[in-house]
């Protein structure tokens, strides 16, 4: 696959990333089918599937349980190898989420998770919206406090995780990227898809098997990596032929006729 630039960034990511969510946590997820949490061996052995078929993003998250930690110990010696993107806002505790996006709060999360990644800088750094995304963009200091860790060098680019239209399109219009969800029995957010295209914006989907529920995988891969102003796809799996699978799919999308 060949890699495609992050939106006006100098960070060029694979069309396909891995979620790591089922690395660190199975409870309040939504998928249809449980899970059981891999053991290293297996994580690694995912890991170095996806890296053998040229998937250089990994997705993580504080609220994904102890994804961070863990990828911190599989990835050593790699570090040049991934871009990695984690995210802010949202603490996953007690069976259930918390949200702050204050500055102490921000500035807090991207230490532990340099920490825990043991790395020196983030690639990708969202916020894990609550869903409330125009007050969280509008009235709280996260997106400043961003923009300072990126100016540090701590932060190669920061955007939102976002839940509805007009926050994606807010979120475009502040940062340098959004998460959003688009697949093809949920087109609402094309708006913003045009947007980014149009301004430079960096775009990662999320949810484009709507968690586990698609009929026809594939398919709903294949409808979102034709629209032009993606630039990568989460597939959040811990079975490593289905990423084969996935990747086939990919791949058969991005060589077809447009």
């Amino acid at each position: 696959m060949q890699q495609r630039r992050f939106g006006s960034t100098d960070i060029f990511i694979s069309p396909l990333g891995l979620g790591t969510v089922k690395l660190g946590r199975d409870r309040g997820v939504k998928y249809p089918q449980s899970f059981v949490i891999p053991d290293d061996r297996s994580a690694a052995d995912l890991i170095a599937v996806a890296k053998e078929l040229d998937i250089n993003l990994i997705d993580t998250a504080p609220a994904y349980g102890n994804s961070e930690e863990r990828l911190g110990r599989l990835l050593a010696g790699q570090r040049q190898d991934w871009v990695i993107c984690t995210k802010v806002g949202e603490e996953f505790i007690d069976g259930a989420s918390h949200f702050d996006f204050s500055a102490k709060h921000t500035r807090l999360s991207i230490e532990r998770s340099l920490q825990r990644l043991r790395t020196d800088y983030l690639d990708i750094v969202l916020v894990h919206s609550d869903g409330n995304d125009e007050r969280v963009i509008n009235h709280s200091d996260v997106l400043a406090t961003l923009a300072l860790c990126k100016r540090e060098g701590l932060v190669r680019a920061y955007g939102v995780s976002t839940k509805t239209v007009a926050g994606g399109l807010l979120a475009a219009a502040e940062t340098d990227a959004v998460m959003i969800t688009y697949h093809p029995e949920y087109r609402d957010e094309a708006a913003v898809l045009e947007y980014c295209a149009q301004h430079g914006k960096g775009v990662l989907i999320k949810k484009a098997f709507a968690s586990g529920h698609s009929s026809d995988p594939a398919a709903a891969l294949q409808f979102v990596l034709k629209n032009s102003a993606v630039n990568g796809v989460i597939v959040g799996t811990i079975n490593p032929e289905h990423l084969r699978a996935n990747v086939a799919a990919a791949i058969k999308a991005l060589t077809a006729p447009r």
